[in-house]
């Protein structure tokens, strides 16, 4: 019987992920020519090409697209196995590597620490802040235990590889100038600021979800500038260039030149999920951070 060695295994699993070699050598920290060696020598222990031309690059065979099917069920099995044997260590010390997007750090993340540092004072939690889509290339590479995401940026449900719960339903306000017509509307609807200029990123998950919960009222928003940072997003409020969409866990506060709504009519939503390894969710230090961070989206 064949062995099946589980780093060559996983880096087999970040070739079909990244679709080159260079970027995989960069995302696994190797030299091109390690991962082409290590990649050969998978070949010869399972005794079927796992590599093929293909032009000036190579391309995964269909054979090791059989092995990738059963390694993710290995990869979860081993992360079960893990569990396991920490169910019989003695006491309750721990590392558990947490990675989130930076709206998510405040409002969620930093209450969960708060929260086990007083349960589970030996449970160290390291914390590294990434944007919600990178989040799983880390938790794929095993950089990470946990992920914090937003749901529009989660891989697609038959994705074997991690086990995802939802979190949050994070509620969207609008930031308007002080001064603006509708600042102090107790009614509030979306549809009223169709005709306004809009600022919101340019990319990525919040262009996504301004584009989608703007076309749940109706229209296309316009947008005047570009950004992504709240503070500058909120200056840029306050100094009557438009408005935005702003989540609650930002927790912006209204100043002296921005307000912020509540749109109680419309009550837009963006989703905040967890997830794990598959079968990394029984480990008792996985599990414990994730209950801590379910209390604290309980109390948002």
């Amino acid at each position: 019987m064949n062995d099946w060695d589980l780093r060559k295994l996983r880096l087999l699993r970040t070739l079909d992920e990244l679709g080159t070699v260079r970027a995989t050598a960069e995302a696994l920290r190797m030299t091109p020519s390690g991962v082409s060696q290590q990649l050969a020598m998978l070949s010869r222990e399972l005794g079927v090409p796992m590599l093929e031309a293909h032009g000036r690059r190579v391309r995964l065979t269909s054979a090791a697209h059989v092995v990738l099917r059963h390694a993710d069920a290995l990869f979860a099995q081993v992360e079960r196995a893990q569990a396991e044997l920490e169910e019989h260590q003695r006491g309750e010390a721990g590392e558990v590597r947490v990675g989130a997007f930076a709206t998510a750090i405040p409002g969620l993340v930093i209450p969960a620490v708060k929260r086990l540092r007083r349960t589970h004072p030996r449970l160290a939690v390291r914390v590294r802040e990434a944007e919600a889509a990178e989040v799983y290339d880390l938790l794929a590479s095993g950089d990470i235990e946990i992920a914090l995401s937003l749901a529009v940026d989660a891989p697609a449900t038959g994705d074997t590889r991690f086990t995802r719960s939802s979190l949050l339903a994070d509620p969207l306000d609008v930031a308007v100038p002080v001064g603006h017509r509708l600042a102090d509307s107790p009614g509030l609807r979306l549809a009223e600021l169709a005709e306004e200029a809009w600022i919101y990123g340019d990319s990525g998950p919040w262009r996504d979800i301004t584009l989608a919960v703007c076309a749940d009222a109706g229209f296309v928003p316009e947008r005047a500038h570009v950004a992504s940072n709240w503070a500058a997003i909120l200056a840029m409020v306050g100094a009557g260039m438009g408005v935005a969409l702003v989540p609650r866990l930002a927790a912006p506060e209204s100043g002296p030149d921005a307000a912020i709504r509540v749109l109680h009519a419309d009550r837009p939503r963006r989703h905040v999920v967890s997830a794990v390894r598959a079968g990394a969710e029984d480990r008792p230090h996985v599990a414990r951070v994730l209950r801590a961070l379910e209390q604290a989206a309980a109390r948002e």
